[in-house]
């Protein structure tokens, strides 16, 4: 899958399992039903995970400038932003051009997470399984300190 495949999947995610918390918000407003938001919860928070690894990822790949990979990744944090970035991104060819798995005469080459990242994308495999293993570290992190509290909630 190309990197503009793979940054729009994410991003369509993302903005997918937002419609699946608000949806469970107003369920639970409605009935009162709280683990509808539990499981919506999880899930979002599980694929924004997920984008955010699959942003970072391309912002490596691409050579992003560090304020692009921040609106990239920041974008995940208002609701279905990631999809006007994803467009905003595509349009200005940020996502265009294959995995770069050689290296070449750019002296940005050498610098370590280029020659990590290009490791990784040779070997596929492992580069999925050490994204699904920092996800669900992350997650199982995240989950045991509790869900956000608004300011006031106990």
């Amino acid at each position: 899958m190309p990197p503009k495949s793979l940054f729009r999947l994410a991003a369509f995610a993302e903005a997918v399992t937002w419609t699946l918390l608000i949806a469970a918000l107003i369920i639970r407003a409605v009935t009162g039903f709280a683990p509808v938001v539990t499981i919506a919860g999880g899930i979002h928070g599980f694929v924004f995970l997920a984008y955010g690894a699959t942003a970072v990822l391309l912002a490596v790949n691409q050579r992003w400038h560090p304020g692009v990979a921040a609106i990239a990744i920041v974008s995940a944090i208002v609701p279905y932003a990631t999809i006007p970035v994803e467009l905003w991104l595509a349009r200005t060819g940020r996502l265009d051009g294959e995995w770069r798995r050689e290296t070449t005469d750019d002296p940005r080459d050498k610098v370590w997470i280029d020659r990590l990242a290009r490791w990784f994308i040779r070997h596929p495999v492992l580069l999925i399984l050490a994204i699904a293993a920092a996800v669900v570290v992350l997650f199982v992190v995240l989950l045991s300190l509790g869900p956000p509290q608004l300011p006031g909630q106990g």
